[in-house]
């Protein structure tokens, strides 16, 4: 026989203050921005049990993607575990005693997610979650039984999550209520971890992801690049004798290009970008002999190229032909470092770059998502575009910027 559900004010009272004057407020559409780890699932776990299980409604828990899903799913069975009368594990669905129910959704097909009516949905970061879905699917669920919802995110720039917190800080706008807490609000994160998260991350990363600030274009990486690009090119930079100068290579044939990015270290007001190259279909002997003809020219002290695919045999001929290559693995854990040196560096202008339309569109297209399951941040291109450019720049200034630690972890 199931066993009695949990009182709801044991539910209530596992809450921190600023949680439980939430999980009261008696708004019917509640946004919460807040930093990372300040608590947003677990609240919201803690909402949608006592709402399923002591008030009898039908609650869904919609993420963005599978992987977002996974660990709520999993700390809802282990709650419910004496409690379900019907548990369907494929759909994500359990049935309690009284007519109560709890689904975990993904928002990836939001075709799946028509044709039910709600008593309450909750939207986890909700801010990486297509707008369509909330305002064509989610909020129309919630309509015929006057159903609540719960929005809660890490701010992902000035998006419709952005547009419904304004909407909750509006005192003329009924039924709405908006709050914004950063990590520090979370008593058990120590101030020692947050100082150290603000020394290496760039500003912009750190107010929004920890800050819960909602910056402006915030899904882009790369702010300050037209400031720093001022490399002049006419006359174009030339080699200047016992200057060192570092080179990035990062290998594309067919699809992506071969992009190689040229850093002199020692000009007097920054280190300068001062040659590019982008070529695509030519076959490995041609590219490898473009790179040596461009190294030997600035004669680079030190080549740093992504060993990844078909990097590692072009790194082995190039070693070859007498030249000073590094080989940089690309993982998700050494890319994020490599991206974030260069974006501290831009923002600060301690490189300055040419004003090359390629380098400077993809720079500012250039954009991230954080992996919320490990909370690393993944940094890519947009679909239909590249980032060949930016990672040459980003492995040529890791090299001149660290000349020194060149065997770090990431150098192979």
């Amino acid at each position: 026989m199931a066993e009695k559900t949990k009182p709801a004010h044991r539910l209530i009272h596992s809450l921190r203050r600023d949680q439980l004057s939430i999980a009261l407020h008696p708004a019917r559409f509640k946004v919460v921005a807040c930093g990372r780890r300040w608590g947003k699932t677990s609240m919201g776990l803690r909402m949608a049990q006592l709402a399923a299980a002591n008030r009898h409604r039908d609650v869904w828990w919609v993420a963005p993607s599978y992987s977002l899903a996974f660990h709520p799913w999993l700390i809802l069975k282990a709650a419910f575990k004496d409690q379900w009368e019907m548990k369907r594990e494929a759909e994500r669905y359990i049935e309690l005693p009284g007519g109560g129910s709890i689904t975990v959704k993904t928002a990836d097909n939001p075709d799946l997610l028509r044709g039910v009516g709600l008593d309450l949905v909750i939207v986890d970061e909700a801010a990486y979650v297509d707008r369509r879905t909330w305002e064509a699917v989610l909020l129309p669920a919630l309509s015929d039984r006057q159903g609540r919802a719960l929005l809660i995110s890490t701010p992902c720039g000035r998006n419709w999550f952005w547009e419904a917190f304004q909407r909750g800080q509006d005192p003329l706008i009924p039924h709405w209520q908006s709050w914004r807490y950063p990590t520090s609000a979370n008593t058990i994160i120590l101030p020692g971890e947050l100082d150290q998260m603000k020394a290496i991350l760039p500003a912009r990363t750190f107010q929004q992801e920890y800050l819960a600030e909602f910056i402006e274009d915030g899904g882009t990486v790369f702010r300050g690049v037209k400031q720093a690009a001022t490399v002049p090119l006419d006359p174009p930079p030339q080699p200047i004798r016992g200057h060192r100068t570092y080179m990035g290579v990062d290998f594309g044939r067919y699809v992506d290009f071969t992009a190689l990015a040229v850093i002199d270290a020692d000009r007097s007001s920054a280190p300068w970008l001062v040659a590019l190259d982008r070529f695509s279909e030519s076959n490995w002997v041609t590219q490898r002999e473009r790179i040596a003809k461009l190294a030997k020219h600035w004669q680079v002290e030190t080549i740093l190229a992504e060993a990844n695919a078909m990097g590692e045999p072009n790194i082995e001929a190039l070693r070859d032909m007498g030249l000073p290559v590094e080989a940089f693995m690309t993982t998700p854990k050494s890319k994020g470092p490599l991206i974030e040196n260069l974006v501290k560096a831009i923002e600060e202008q301690d490189v300055l770059l040419m004003p090359d339309p390629v380098l400077i569109g993809e720079l500012g297209s250039y954009t991230y998502d954080i992996v919320r399951h490990t909370g690393h941040t993944r940094y890519f291109a947009p679909p239909g575009l590249h980032d060949d450019t930016v990672i040459a720049l980003a492995l040529a200034w890791q090299a001149a910027s660290r000349p020194r630690l060149m065997l770090g972890i990431a150098v192979v």
